[in-house]
């Protein structure tokens, strides 16, 4: 018996704010279906290369009453990217709170516009520390 990963489904609110988030991370859109009958939109994005590892966005046309308030009963999805530096300050420019900041050069959090928790790894080893990171204090909950 064989198991393969296929994807990881969230529900969005706002699918054009949410594939914005996403794409801040470098992922693409690398499949859509709208589903007229259904009355809702899944969109898969991945990084580049990695199509194989999706995250699907659930949009649910007539909005979604049964969206948890706070998504952390899911856990989080982790991405590694190449300068944990580089992608928070592109985050932060872009509005997104760095919840937990990459004070160790290693790992940081942020949440997308669904509340969902997105750890972010450094690829390789972990980089020096740097301000204004290293001094940087936790904002929220991740």
């Amino acid at each position: 018996m064989t198991t393969r990963y296929l994807h990881t489904m969230v529900r969005v609110l706002d699918l054009e704010k949410s594939m914005a988030f996403y794409r801040l991370l470098g992922l693409e859109q690398t499949r859509r279906t709208d589903n007229d009958k259904g009355r809702f939109t899944l969109v898969f994005m991945a990084a580049p290369g990695q199509e194989d590892c999706p995250v699907e966005l659930t949009w649910n046309w007539d909005g979604d009453d049964g969206l948890p308030s706070d998504s952390r009963h899911f856990g989080h999805l982790a991405y590694e990217v190449d300068d944990i530096y580089a992608m928070c300050a592109r985050l932060q420019a872009a509005g997104v709170t760095i919840n937990r900041p990459p004070r160790d050069g290693h790992m940081a959090f942020v949440r997308s516009p669904d509340n969902v928790s997105i750890e972010l790894l450094q690829k390789g080893e972990r980089l020096a520390p740097a301000e204004p990171w290293a001094s940087m204090p936790n904002t929220g909950h991740w």
